[in-house]
């Protein structure tokens, strides 16, 4: 069912007062359609059908929508309507939600809910933002290594419900983590067999401290549905689940896309950031871009009277400049992806810059070839075709292994490779290009020396 159809559903629910079957329709909803309906409601009516949905089928969807539209809600939010809707959450998904509010509503909320929940969401906010610990969450199956098939099903059966997954499931002893079981394995044992002899015993774990994007990785290069977290001790505090995982994710390369247009990155959606905030993130890096580009137009300045004699060759240089930039984007975009999935490590430097060489080449000779062929044709001087063809193949070169070194060398000095993609290596490639051209062009023609 389409989104609009949704919407224009349940607000003829709540016009003709059949908020009983309101209530039915939205339980049928999975949480993600509901909160994107919600979200193109104005704000009344929003609230309206909120209070009516059951209180898991609210908790799920307020879960789901966006910042802006939670934001409003909160805002007409009673303190106990609010409590009522996290302690419905998930812990992690709660802790991500107060992050956002107010430090006074916060304090409010923890102060109403149960002792359980304050403690565990206590804990999950004293974790630094990219921890591992800030993404996890505590509500999961822990079963005793002694415990038979059958006792372990029962404690699903108890426990599942408040569980974030019960597809995989941790045995500890006091609160050590020993081992892992998947429901999969629990069905096709005998109802006598032990959890210590399912088991798998060699457990791939996370710290608590260690970098979510980290975390995520590892949890998708292993195929998880969840990666247990332990301390300094190997005592279990929590989990991450696939989903938060992909959250991550997709959070890293937003702020990666951001960095390669030269923009602050900005956690917000695009219609939630105002006006004046979006100008901000993108002014610092325009106005370095800018200044930078002035190096570009002293080498221009230096030529001066290589144009006046030579005319033509200005014509050619928003071409050069073009396929070096081109080039160069094209290796540190594949740099910088190659890092972010763990392909490519700074180690590897040598044989990235020996592999990019070859490939710049090719591409060189080939983009020459052509190049050359076409100002022949076009203008008749074979001098002028040699001296395009020759700086195309060295563009080619400098800007690959510009675009490939860059991001690398920056990841080694501890800095987001992201920061100096695209226009940064537009801007360096540019002068490096207008540089040999020019310095090619004065050895070939005498007149441009005199």
């Amino acid at each position: 069912m389409e989104i609009e159809e949704i919407v224009r559903q349940l607000l003829n629910l709540l016009e003709t007062k059949q908020y009983q079957q309101l209530r039915q329709v939205t339980e049928d909803m999975q949480p993600a359609d509901l909160a994107e309906a919600l979200e193109k409601m104005d704000q009344q009516n929003r609230l309206l059908v909120f209070r009516l949905m059951k209180k898991d089928v609210a908790a799920e969807a307020f879960a789901w929508m966006g910042q802006e539209a939670r934001g409003e809600m909160i805002e007409n939010f009673s303190d106990a309507e609010l409590t009522a809707a996290l302690e419905e959450m998930a812990l992690d998904d709660a802790a991500d939600i107060l992050e956002e509010m107010p430090a006074s509503v916060v304090k409010r909320v923890l102060a109403r809910s149960s002792k359980k929940t304050r403690e565990s969401l206590n804990r999950l906010l004293n974790y630094p933002a990219d921890s591992a610990g800030s993404i996890m969450t505590p509500e999961y199956i822990r079963l005793r290594k002694e415990m038979t098939v059958a006792q372990a099903l029962d404690v699903i059966r108890r426990e599942g419900e408040n569980s974030e997954t019960v597809y995989t499931l941790y045995v500890t002893e006091r609160n050590k983590l020993l081992g892992v079981v998947s429901a999969r394995d629990l069905l096709l044992a005998g109802p006598d067999q032990t959890m210590e002899e399912l088991m798998d015993d060699n457990v791939i774990s996370v710290q608590v401290t260690d970098d979510k994007e980290e975390v995520a990785k590892e949890l998708n290069r292993y195929g998880f549905i969840a990666m247990p977290v332990v301390d300094s001790e190997g005592m279990l505090v929590g989990i991450v689940t696939v989903d938060d995982a992909t959250d991550v994710l997709i959070e890293e390369a937003t702020e990666d896309f951001e960095q390669m247009a030269a923009m602050q990155p900005n956690e917000d959606g695009y219609f939630a950031t105002s006006v004046w905030k979006q100008a901000c993130n993108r002014l610092p890096w325009l106005l370095v871009l800018m200044l930078s580009a002035t190096f570009t137009g002293m080498i221009l300045t230096h030529y001066e009277e290589a144009f006046a004699v030579m005319p033509l060759l200005v014509s050619f240089i928003p071409m050069l400049m073009d396929t070096g930039g081109n080039c160069g984007n094209q290796s540190s975009t594949l740099m910088i992806r190659g890092m972010a999935l763990g392909e490519i490590e700074p180690r590897d430097v040598l044989r990235v810059v020996w592999k990019e060489f070859r490939v710049a080449l090719i591409v060189g000779v080939v983009l020459a070839i052509v190049n050359g062929a076409r100002i022949w044709i076009m203008y008749g001087d074979p001098k002028i075709a040699i001296l395009i063809a020759l700086t195309l193949l060295a563009a080619v070169v400098i800007a690959k292994l510009i675009g490939c070194m860059l991001p690398l060398g920056v990841q080694k000095v501890g800095l987001d490779p992201a920061i100096i993609a695209s226009p940064f290596i537009t801007t360096l490639v540019d002068a490096c290009v207008i540089t040999v051209y020019f310095s090619i062009a004065v050895q070939m023609f005498a007149t441009l020396r005199g």
